[in-house]
């Protein structure tokens, strides 16, 4: 085999977790007179809506689509400028590219992982002075964990920016007390792939508390076609009549899939229990291993869609070593995420190694180590052991 075949791994870093009401659901579906376009949506936007104390909930194809979506919607076009951090999946910043605007990135704080609040700060002082201000700031709840946005909120309304959170990874999270996309977020976006916290296999959705622009995600997502008499600038002369009224997409989201969403909103309290459980048992279990573990806050729960551990490089062998003793010890690891201005696209507008130091030393030591609700102590201590013979690590003595 050679160092570039992939490895089959026997626990993935993330796995869907599917029971039989769940297939129900589906199959319901399936035997039901809409397969798209039907009740299963709404119902599902319905559910989506209340779980995170909002009045619009608007689903979509996947969360790519909900973010380009949402950019549209807010208004970002040729000449403006969108800021996202550089540690998120590379969504986070085409999403301005694909609404022509131009992308910056703000470093990390390296303590939660997430946009530094202080480096947005004298960013943002700096633009103010040159008047080249971000229309949007896509902020990023990386892993799972909620970013400052109370603090980013300040400075939103300080410097007249918009706030886009992406909370891809934080479906059902809570940020001093409230739900994710309940406050502070002008529009906040989920992702229901495969590997995220509740699946449809693929979606998104785009939840905001204004109502304006949740129509106009709806007309974005179907082709900017409305059917709504109320809306047409003429008469209709027949009610087969519809109206394209801005330039929109297919972005629509099925009823199969919406179907397999709200059952899987139903189990989500017992879902991030199972997460959080796992979580906890892992941060008893590696506490005497030489690597700093994920973030915790009190003020905020993590919706623990990753638990990526830092490698002490001083004290551990090289990562790109662990990460082949743990694939070939059949351990699915993965690392989140290499930075987003590092990539050759990004390099090729003017973006360079040494821009964001917090976030390229972040990617450095980084490693995600398998972590989703069906996962047994089991597999848990399958996984430690095999990551304390990759850092060549004493056993840990009875506890």
């Amino acid at each position: 085999m050679s160092a570039r075949d992939p490895i089959p791994a026997t626990l993935p870093y993330s796995r869907q977790w599917i029971d039989d009401d769940d297939v129900a659901a589906v199959v319901a579906a399936l035997r039901s007179d809409f397969l798209t376009q039907g009740p299963a949506l709404p119902a599902f936007e319905a559910a989506l809506a209340r779980r995170h104390a909002v009045p619009h909930a608007v689903a979509v194809s996947n969360a790519t689509s909900a973010l380009h979506l949402a950019c549209l919607a807010l208004g970002v076009g040729p000449g403006d400028h969108v800021w996202t951090t550089p540690i998120s999946f590379v969504a986070s910043a085409n999403c301005a590219r694909y609404c022509g605007a131009s992308v910056g990135f703000v470093d990390i704080d390296p303590r939660t992982r997430n946009l530094s609040v202080d480096a947005l700060a004298v960013r943002l002082a700096q633009a103010a002075r040159s008047g080249r201000l971000p229309k949007v700031v896509v902020v990023v709840d990386f892993a799972g964990l909620p970013a400052d946005l109370r603090e980013l909120r300040g400075l939103a309304d300080s410097y007249g920016f918009r706030i886009l959170e992406d909370a891809s990874h934080a479906t059902g999270a809570s940020y001093l007390g409230r739900p994710v996309g309940s406050a502070w977020a002008d529009a906040t976006v989920f992702s229901f792939h495969a590997v995220k916290i509740v699946t449809t296999g693929e979606g998104g959705a785009v939840v905001t508390r204004d109502a304006e622009l949740a129509e106009r995600l709806r007309l974005l997502r179907s082709h900017g076609i409305t059917r709504d008499a109320s809306r047409f600038g003429e008469t209709p002369e027949g009610p087969w009549v519809y109206e394209q009224q801005m330039l929109g997409y297919n972005c629509r989201m099925t009823d199969l899939q919406a179907a397999l969403g709200a059952s899987q909103l139903r189990r989500l309290d017992a879902m991030h229990a199972a997460r959080g459980a796992c979580a906890d048992r892992y941060d008893a279990l590696l506490a005497d291993l030489p690597l700093r573990l994920p973030p915790r806050a009190a003020d905020r729960k993590s919706a623990w869609h990753l638990y990526a551990v830092e490698l002490d490089p001083g004290a551990t062998p090289p990562r790109a070593e662990v990460y082949r003793a743990m694939q070939e010890a059949g351990i699915g690891v993965n690392v989140h995420y290499i930075p987003i201005h590092l990539q050759p696209d990004y390099a090729r507008l003017g973006f360079r190694r040494g821009d964001f130091p917090n976030a390229e030393l972040y990617y450095a030591s980084t490693l995600t180590l398998p972590l989703f609700p069906a996962m047994t102590p089991k597999d848990q201590d399958r996984v430690v052991a095999t990551l304390r013979a990759a850092l060549r690590a004493p056993a840990a003595s009875a506890r």
